[in-house]
């Protein structure tokens, strides 16, 4: 794989060129896809195994790698939580039942370039109360986004994200966050979903970085469970996440892993 020179900052965060975008668009779109694809998998009587060997053989088919399947040990090219589970969810035998809702997290490598979003799905009918927490979070994602361009800072995603979700009676997690990425999986920053706005790094152009908020419908702490990887809100309340992987450009911001097909949301809206 071909070494990337790209300038570091001083916070430790790699600066690409902007012909580097395209290789991350080529990544994205194959992460993107898949997502897509698995909608029609989602309903009752599924298993998150089956969803998960159907992505296996599409990253397979695509001539790519999947950039979890032996990272730290872990053996699945998805991360699938179900309802209370808020992240790292593990793919399984376990059924899934009507209401059910999960986040499906895909990472690929195309090229030696990371592409790493997730989005909502649900099983049967999506009861109100998820519905509204699915849209918080979507929502969330996207005032995430719309701060990021030069001179901002990532305190100010960070802020944008928890004022809006916490305005809606819901909390962020703090636990886990998003990170750099290119042509590594994860890299400086760390990119927090709370925060004081003006604080962090400032962005500059050629960033590369996930936004992935992830929020409760009740209190924010969460817990690690014995296998060391699914992490589960501490009330059981229910966790929805969405997840993209953004670019700061002159003047703004690309998003690497759009959905094709306009199937970003539960409902098809993108």
């Amino acid at each position: 794989m071909k070494e990337h020179r790209g300038r570091l900052t001083k916070d430790g965060i790699r600066i690409y060129e902007q012909s580097d975008f395209a290789g991350m668009h080529a990544a994205g779109a194959l992460a993107a896809r898949i997502l897509d694809d698995m909608a029609e998998h989602v309903f009752v009587g599924q298993t998150t195994g089956a969803i998960d060997g159907l992505i296996t053989q599409m990253v397979e088919d695509a001539g790519a790698t999947s950039a979890t399947i032996g990272y730290k040990g872990y053996q699945h090219a998805s991360c699938i939580s179900v309802n209370h589970v808020v992240c790292h969810g593990i793919p399984g035998d376990k059924k899934l039942k009507d209401g059910d809702i999960l986040n499906i997290d895909v990472t690929v490598i195309v090229d030696g370039w990371y592409g790493d979003t997730s989005r909502m799905y649900v099983a049967g009918k999506l009861p109100r109360k998820a519905e509204r927490l699915i849209q918080v979070t979507h929502d969330a994602l996207f005032k995430g986004i719309e701060m990021v361009k030069p001179g901002n800072t990532f305190g100010d995603i960070g802020h944008a994200i928890q004022a809006y979700v916490e305005a809606q009676r819901m909390s962020v997690v703090r636990d886990f966050c998003g990170h750099g990425l290119g042509r590594v999986f994860h890299a400086p920053p760390n990119v927090l979903h709370y925060g004081r706005p003006g604080t962090g790094a400032v962005l500059e152009e050629g960033m590369i970085f996930t936004i992935e908020p992830m929020v409760n419908l009740g209190r924010p702490e969460t817990k690690t469970l014995a296998d060391d990887w699914t992490a589960v809100t501490r009330d059981k309340s229910l966790s929805a996440q969405f997840e993209h992987s953004v670019g700061v450009t002159a003047d703004g911001v690309e998003i690497f892993t759009l959905s094709p097909g306009g199937k970003y949301h539960p409902t098809y809206s993108s």
